[in-house]
């Protein structure tokens, strides 16, 4: 047909446009392409040498799966929470009558239409029509009907399956070009007593597989990509997933046997994935939810939307991710229903009933060995927070990365709202360590940045706020002289300061997931524009943007944008003209590397260099400021990021030009405009009033009065 493969709708649309020849060659092919009877003799020995297991040899089946266990595991973890109900249930009868497959059909209806419309709410528009419809047909190239009009009309029995339309704007007429994926529903999929698929159940699938594939190739819209199609085969009982795709430019169509040229064609140049045979339906008639089958099929529905439509909005992997915070949720859950009347969660062993109790030094493993605190889960920490009193925490996990001053914890206060809580160093070792010293960044200057926002009035969800921060309780007597002072035991004094929200950081999700997309880039470049601007209210710069100190963080109290990216760290924030930022050599802007100061658009600069790694832009390790410098420079001359950035969104290639006609200078960014653009690509809000307001959040843990754990602003050389 072509030089060029049809997989891509830009390449063979033009080309069809172009060749009318061909054109009306295809069209005559599948128009002689109706006997399945013809096509099965051409086929049927091909299936039976490469379906099954070799009884003899034991060798596995040429035709693998369509879909990895783990992409079906990761389904599964992201659909935890949405509700598949189907209300017709499949009839179980084995025998076969009229009222019987009515209700089969009924069955089959409700089932596609639930799971159809949940992937459709969960990943692409939670409001608005639905843009698909389900019909049944006859035979191929025949018209669509309404499963009640099939019955009506007394065609109930000419019925091979349904097809799941993509709707034409306002033009009610059905075309085979529309199907999005095809369902043949038959008496018995089954091979004999075996659990797979039958030689004729398959050659059917295929056989009408091309025909959407050809179907596809002659329409002059085009909506859906042609390179493949699934199929999905079911009985009252049993359902499996076939995959057929290919290039038709190498289908032969100047032959006088089209049943010989398309056996060849699916032989030699076409893919077929083939899945295990499970179980659908319970003897009620009821869907498994969540089992093997049925995840099978939302997968396959899932990638026929994806070609119809275009990309979710949400990932499965994004989704899938937030199974780490409900699983939190539901241990809690189930440690409080253990002990209604306890004080904590749950207790350890040698602890009576939650308590704190005195430990014997030379017995506590915490304390052998180190000067650190390092915690444990279960542990129970009591913090003396000077405004708020005594507040006890529980650690619930240490974070990701192995950082053992960064935890998960609990308040048991308030045991449901998972925190982060960020331990300290003893005072007394401050100089000899550099660690240390980053650690009383963490801490103590980031408290003190904080709370110099709260107390300004800067409250925003893009922006962590202050639970609780203070000095250690630690276990035994205390034999300090004065409340500010300390006595001689390893821990005391330690500072501790509690945050919300809790989220995972981006350079974690970009090598788990891999790059952004640009709907993910979009809503992290907003999220993280608005906090900047927040934060520039009260006259402060955070000076260390980089994929470790932005988290994303999932709201599951069903506020509009369920994913939020959110800048912490804010320990090197810049408040004055004597406060040094972090120098990282990848995302550090190009005046603080030279000058070891900001300008006021060096956080936005370290932004672009942010959303330029996420969204999978190389970015070479580098081993001193001269040649991180040198990068910089060559990657601005050459637009090389401002081209990379082009290729996932044009607005955030405007973006990185804006930010490089401000690099170096006195002027501020205009974080109003941007943030309203970036407002209306995200939500469709054109509003700049909705990106300008700073927004309050409701804390359940909020605190009236902060007490403040560092006196200085952090300095440096």
């Amino acid at each position: 047909i072509s030089t060029h493969s049809v997989s891509g709708v830009s390449s063979s649309s033009k080309y069809f446009q172009t060749s009318r020849r061909v054109y009306k060659g295809l069209k005559e092919f599948g128009r002689e392409f109706i006997d399945q009877e013809l096509f099965n003799q051409s086929l049927d020995d091909w299936i039976l040498e490469n379906y099954g297991v070799d009884q003899v040899t034991g060798e596995q089946p040429f035709l693998k799966p369509p879909f990895l266990t783990d992409e079906l595991r990761k389904l599964d973890l992201a659909l935890e929470g949405v509700l598949f109900q189907q209300l017709f249930r499949m009839p179980c009868s084995p025998f076969a009558s009229k009222s019987v497959k009515e209700d089969g059909y009924h069955a089959l209806e409700d089932f596609l239409h639930v799971i159809v419309n949940g992937l459709w709410r969960t990943f692409w528009r939670k409001s608005g029509p639905l843009p698909f419809s389900l019909s049944c047909f006859h035979h191929p190239g025949s018209k669509f009907y309404a499963v009640e009009k099939a019955i009506s009309r007394g065609r109930l029995e000419e019925l091979r399956g349904l097809a799941l339309i993509s709707k034409n704007g306002n033009n009610l007429k059905v075309h085979w070009n529309q199907v999005v994926e095809l369902v043949l529903f038959r008496q018995n999929i089954l091979s004999g007593n075996e659990l797979k698929l039958s030689v004729s159940t398959i050659c059917e699938a295929l056989f009408y597989g091309v025909h959407i594939l050809i179907s596809r190739c002659l329409s002059k819209s085009r909506t859906i990509s042609d390179d493949s199609v699934f199929i999905m085969v079911f009985d009252s009982k049993f359902g499996a997933v076939i995959k057929l795709g290919g290039d038709l430019s190498k289908l032969e169509l100047n032959t006088g046997d089209p049943y010989h040229s398309v056996a060849h064609w699916i032989k030699c140049h076409a893919e077929v994935l083939l899945s295990s045979v499970e179980t659908i339906w319970n003897r009620l008639g009821n869907a498994n939810w969540g089992d093997l089958g049925t995840l099978q099929v939302l997968l396959a529905a899932f990638y026929s939307i994806v070609q119809c439509n275009g990309p979710p909005r949400k990932s499965i992997s994004s989704l899938a991710s937030a199974h780490s915070l409900r699983l939190q949720k539901r241990r809690i859950e189930c440690r409080l229903a253990e002990n209604e009347n306890a004080k904590i969660p749950y207790q350890q062993d040698g602890y009576q009933h939650g308590e704190i109790v005195e430990l014997d030094h030379s017995d506590n493993p915490l304390v052998k060995n180190t000067s650190h605190l390092k915690l444990r889960q279960g542990e129970i920490l009591l913090l003396e927070d000077q405004q708020q009193g005594q507040k006890s925490f529980q650690i619930q996990e240490s974070f990701i990365g192995g950082n053992y001053f960064l935890y998960g914890a609990i308040s048991l206060d308030y045991p449901t709202q998972l925190l982060t809580l960020y331990v300290g160093a003893h005072p007394s070792r401050l100089e000899p360590s550099w660690e240390d010293m980053s650690l009383w960044y963490q801490v103590q200057r980031q408290t003190k940045v904080l709370n110099i926002l709260k107390h300004q009035g800067v409250s925003s969800k893009y922006l962590p706020e202050v639970i609780a921060s203070g000095r250690i309780l630690h276990p035994g007597p205390c034999k300090k002289q004065s409340p500010s002072g300390r006595c001689d035991h390893p821990w005391c004094g330690t500072p501790i300061l509690v945050t919300l929200p809790v989220g995972e950081p981006l350079s974690y999700i970009v090598a788990r997931d891999g790059p952004f997309s640009s709907d993910d880039a979009l809503r992290c470049c907003r999220d993280c524009l608005v906090a900047l601007r927040s934060a520039a209210t009260a006259s402060v710069q955070h000076g260390d943007i980089s994929p470790e100190n932005i988290i994303r963080v999932f709201n599951m109290q069903g506020t509009r944008h369920k994913v939020l990216y959110i800048p912490v760290s804010w320990g090197r924030a810049v408040l004055e003209d004597r406060d040094s930022p972090a120098i990282n050599l990848q995302f550090s802007s190009s005046h603080a590397l030279q000058h070891g100061k900001l300008c006021p658009a060096s956080d936005a600069e370290s932004l672009v260099y942010l959303l330029f790694f996420v969204t999978g832009g190389r970015m070479d390790p580098q081993d001193s400021i001269e040649s991180a410098l040198q990068w910089r420079e060559k990657s601005w001359a050459t637009r090389s990021i401002q081209q990379h950035l082009g290729e996932v969104s044009p607005l955030l290639k405007a973006f990185s030009d804006y930010v490089d006609s401000l690099c170096g200078t006195p002027y501020p960014v205009d974080y109003d405009i941007w943030v309203k653009r970036l407002n209306r690509a995200v939500d469709g809000s054109g509003s700049a009033d909705r990106g300008k307001m700073i927004e309050e959040v409701a804390m359940t843990l909020r605190l009236e009065n902060v007490a403040e754990s560092s006196g200085t602003s952090g300095g440096g050389t």
